[in-house]
């Protein structure tokens, strides 16, 4: 996959004037509790697309002079494509061009390639998403790799950020960075409190070494590189491998499979882990909100509240019930359940947007079943 640009859909009136920077941060709450309605009347439809129109420019219209280009690391995966799908649905601004790299423009494992690809971008801002990433039982079998690949990648990222002058830079973390044992709900004080689950200790490590850099480029620089920590996302374009993906495409599959063949869906462990699921355009709008409004150096938790946390048992009945799978379900409890619970506050983000919808597990879940089956032969699995 070649590079990717992307320019936002025009919007229509003249900007308007920029209002206060609480009133810019909320508008992407407004587009989402739109977009997650369904049934509306036409009228009210046109009414309150008016109303997002309206507060899009709001929030476009930002203090930094000139054109801006924000290149995405990692454009082609899960949260690339749902950002991509975002800017182009009238969630990018005029002054904005959008540039979404896959692995094929570069190998960031590489300081040279990675600079390479940076002085020919430009970019004056960067959404770092780019990782080794993978399930359970490939981290608890490659945890080095994990390490090592994730090192490179993070490092080459954030010091050629700095070598051209980028204004921001927002990384991507995750709720496993966590220690293991801790109290619950967990925030973003509380990163390096402990050791990490020893299933992942390799990727986790490698992705709380973001935080320690970003800190010290501002102590040193001054640089503005912050970071966010979403919980499990899903989506379109996830990676439906069963093997190698994540607990919830790997159902989707599992299932898909299981209903093909009329055969009994096998669930890796007990059913009892539990999780906290987003969904991937609700994280894009709130990267996209990240990028043009959080001015914090310290990490912000994206995520759904605690009362929205799952078993993964839950998890696997939503997916048949969206596939309409009508065959045995079977828990093989020989497989490891890995860490049991990593319940994260959004107590940070609430003060921010308040007002925030996510939508809701159910509708997300058929939404990427739906997507799945749709494009089976080319989805990642």
């Amino acid at each position: 996959m070649s590079v990717q640009t992307t320019k936002p859909m025009m919007l229509r009136d003249p900007p308007l004037s920029v209002p206060p920077s609480p009133t810019r941060a909320l508008c992407v709450h407004f587009r989402v509790a739109v977009w997650a309605q369904r049934g509306r009347t036409r009228q009210q439809a046109a009414r309150k697309d008016a109303h997002i129109e309206k507060n899009t420019r709001k929030m476009c219209e930002v203090p930094v002079s000139g054109q801006r280009r924000v290149l995405v690391t990692g454009g082609s995966g899960l949260v690339g494509r749902a950002i991509e799908r975002v800017v182009k649905e009238g969630g990018g601004c005029e002054d904005e061009e959008w540039v979404f790299l896959s692995s094929r423009d570069a190998d960031l494992t590489s300081a040279v390639e990675t600079r390479a690809v940076f002085q020919k971008h430009q970019p004056t801002e960067v959404i770092h998403l780019a990782a080794m990433v993978g399930g359970l039982f490939q981290n608890m079998s490659h945890n080095l790799d994990f390490w090592r690949n994730n090192v490179h990648i993070n490092d080459n990222v954030l010091q050629a950020a700095h070598e051209l002058g980028v204004r921001k830079v927002v990384s991507c973390l995750s709720t496993c960075i966590f220690p293991d044992r801790t109290n619950y709900p967990i925030d973003e004080t509380m990163i390096h409190n402990g050791p990490p689950h020893s299933s992942n200790f390799g990727y986790s490590y490698a992705k709380r070494m973001i935080d320690v850099q970003n800190r010290a480029y501002f102590q040193q620089y001054g640089r503005l590189f912050t970071a966010v920590i979403p919980t499990n996302v899903f989506g379109p374009h996830d990676n439906f491998n069963i093997q190698q993906g994540h607990v919830l495409p790997g159902l989707i599959h599992k299932t898909y499979l299981a209903q093909r063949e009329g055969t009994a869906l096998e669930v890796w462990g007990s059913g009892t882990p539990r999780r906290q699921f987003i969904y991937s355009l609700d994280l894009a709008r709130l990267f996209l909100w990240v990028l043009r409004e959080y001015k914090e150096i310290d990490p912000i938790i994206l995520s759904v509240g605690e009362e929205d946390e799952v078993s993964i048992k839950e998890a696997a009945e939503c997916v048949v019930e969206s596939l309409g799978f009508k065959g045995q379900v079977v828990f093989d409890t020989s497989k490891s359940d890995g860490q049991f619970k990593k319940t994260a506050s959004n107590k940070k983000l609430r003060q921010y947007l308040p007002d925030f919808t996510f939508t809701p597990f159910r509708q997300a879940v058929k939404e990427t079943c739906e997507w799945f089956v749709a494009n089976y032969d080319t989805a990642r699995k």
